[in-house]
């Protein structure tokens, strides 16, 4: 593992860096609640995913260490399908568990919404387990506003959970402060 003297590099997302990507979506699914679902995704599902993602002009980008690790990546993708909402996004961003809490959460989120609002997208979504406290703070320091939650709206290993939104109007970004370290 190299980090924490230099920064990941954060770039697009090729068919080479799948495998990464299930590693990390499915240690997600089976250690956090961040995702939930409780059935790790194979292979093929998340080549799909990727290839859905670039028909529909979405990105995914990872972050890639010195050493050529992939240590996280994001996307983000469609809110709601009907027209009205066609200027507002939901993002999603995931690390492997060794790369947490080292500041490339927020490098790949700020990468994303850079990308989006060059995009013409007018707000970011970010639904989040309650719970999240770190999800939560990185948010908030991108500027991201707590919007409200949805109580008891998912279940995983047995305990009801609770669905925070978090949204963040696009064109108001560049008044956020960009040092979140």
């Amino acid at each position: 593992m190299d980090m924490p003297g230099s920064l990941p590099l954060i770039r697009n997302a090729g068919f080479d860096d799948l495998p990464a990507i299930l590693r990390i979506t499915n240690d997600a699914i089976e250690n956090t609640d961040a995702l939930w679902i409780t059935t790790p995704f194979t292979l093929e599902q998340r080549r799909q995913w990727f290839e859905d993602r670039q028909a529909q002009g979405y990105p995914v980008l990872v972050a890639v260490t010195s050493d050529g690790n992939i240590a996280g990546y994001g996307s983000y993708g469609s809110f709601r399908s009907y027209e009205g909402y066609a200027r507002t996004v939901e993002h999603s961003v995931y690390l492997s568990p060794e790369y947490q809490r080292l500041g490339i959460g927020p490098l790949l989120l700020r990468a994303l919404i850079e990308y989006a609002r060059d995009a013409g997208f007018h707000v970011m979504v970010a639904g989040i387990t309650a719970g999240n406290a770190a999800s939560v703070a990185m948010h908030h320091k991108l500027g991201f506003r707590s919007r409200g939650s949805l109580p008891q709206v998912g279940r995983k290993r047995g305990r009801w959970l609770d669905l925070l939104f978090m949204t963040l109007c696009l064109d108001d970004f560049s008044s956020v402060e960009k040092d979140f370290s």
